[in-house]
């Protein structure tokens, strides 16, 4: 049976799924610890055909067209986990998710014991000497609770910062890397592993601030690898979806209709909705780089809405209206991401790329290695 055929077959008859389905076993040690020494040297798993292929992510622009269009999501990573204290001298942690008018933030707060409305924390007690706030000449700076948000049950916070929060995240700031990637915050990282993350858990045409998680397909990009595509007339487009600690939260529920997934801002420019439409006249391929690019060109597609929030939870069945092919990394078990690959390529396939990339040693996650998909079923706009 041809690709194209198991493909459709797969499509004509879409079981239900629980979250136990999208379950796998990972061995520890295929957990990227450390990004590769190139970006574009890292491992490519070519999943467009029933079997894998191995590849090295620079052989990319092979597997191209001129006339596709390369969609990136351009969010840039802020360094939004912040330390400090109450003050009663406890400990306390932020990280900050949105960034609101009137120097107002919301963030998800670590603390043995939540403080009152009100309360004044005092953040970034981290800083090396000399690191001062340039409003109060101290160091650090105080964060106001003003309570949960988006309402009383929120699971988030509202906090009115004593300075432009974005200038305070870069001058107090760590880069919240995933639970996954294992670094310590208590002073002991060495300047090498800082400033190895702070280059490369971002990606290089990162231009829109806001996110607490990379786009971490679009890691594999460098500048030689985009002026090869360019050369060759592959077109690229941006998308801009603020990627939240949402996207790392576990799905609690066996039966997936339950899950309430996470809210994330996106944005499709005017630019960005000419380019898409201009790829499908001259019959061109819409390539998203990443989930996020995917949840944001959808979301368009579903609401119509070129900017807002979005909820959007793609599982199979889901039938895409944009998105022909698919660079991803390896994602979690039992995540939202595995539900919307599977949706993407197909349930089965996807599982079969995911135990080929566990024998062949793939690494996994965000500073891990990526993979090709091509679109399950072909509706489109």
């Amino acid at each position: 049976m041809t690709h194209s055929s198991l493909i459709d077959a797969q499509a004509a008859a879409t079981p239900a799924f629980s979250l136990s389905d999208f379950d796998f076993h990972l061995p520890p040690e295929l957990i990227a610890q450390h990004p590769a020494a190139e970006r574009s040297s890292s491992r490519l798993l070519d999943g467009s055909d029933t079997s894998p292929v191995d590849r090295i992510f620079k052989a990319l622009p092979s597997l191209m067209q001129r006339g596709d269009l390369l969609v990136f999501n351009d969010t840039q990573v802020v360094k939004a986990r912040i330390f400090g204290e109450k003050s009663t001298g406890g400990k306390v942690e932020l990280l900050i998710e949105r960034v609101l008018p009137n120097h107002c933030v919301v963030a998800h707060m670590k603390v043995s014991k939540k403080p009152p409305v009100g309360a004044v924390l005092h953040m970034g007690t981290d800083a090396p000497p000399g690191v001062n706030n340039k409003t109060s000449g101290t160091a650090g700076f105080d964060a106001k609770l003003l309570g949960r948000w988006p309402n009383e049950n929120g699971a988030l916070f509202c906090f009115e910062l004593s300075d432009e929060p974005h200038a305070l995240m870069a001058q107090y700031g760590h880069v919240p890397l995933p639970p996954y990637i294992e670094r310590p915050y208590d002073g002991s990282a060495t300047a090498a592993e800082i400033a190895e993350d702070e280059a490369r858990y971002q990606t290089v045409f990162a231009r829109s601030p806001g996110a607490v998680a990379a786009p971490t397909a679009a890691l594999h990009f460098d500048e030689a690898l985009l002026a090869q595509l360019s050369a060759m007339g592959v077109a690229t487009a941006n998308v801009t979806l603020h990627v939240g600690a949402g996207t790392f939260q576990p799905v609690k529920t066996e039966n997936i209709a339950e899950h309430t997934m996470h809210s994330e801002w996106y944005d499709i420019p005017v630019s960005t909705q000419q380019a898409l439409h201009a790829c499908r006249e001259r019959g061109g391929k819409v390539w998203a780089v990443g989930t996020t690019s995917v949840r944001s060109l959808e979301s368009w597609a579903k609401t119509g809405q070129a900017q807002g929030d979005t909820q959007i939870f793609i599982t199979p069945g889901f039938e895409f209206k944009w998105v022909d092919r698919l660079i991803t990394n390896f994602h979690l078990p039992k995540s939202t991401l595995m539900m919307l690959v599977s949706a993407f390529a197909g349930y089965d396939h996807v599982m079969a790329l995911y135990a080929h990339a566990i024998e062949h040693r793939y690494r996994f996650f965000s500073y891990g290695d990526a993979m090709l998909l091509h679109r399950m079923n072909h509706a489109s706009i």
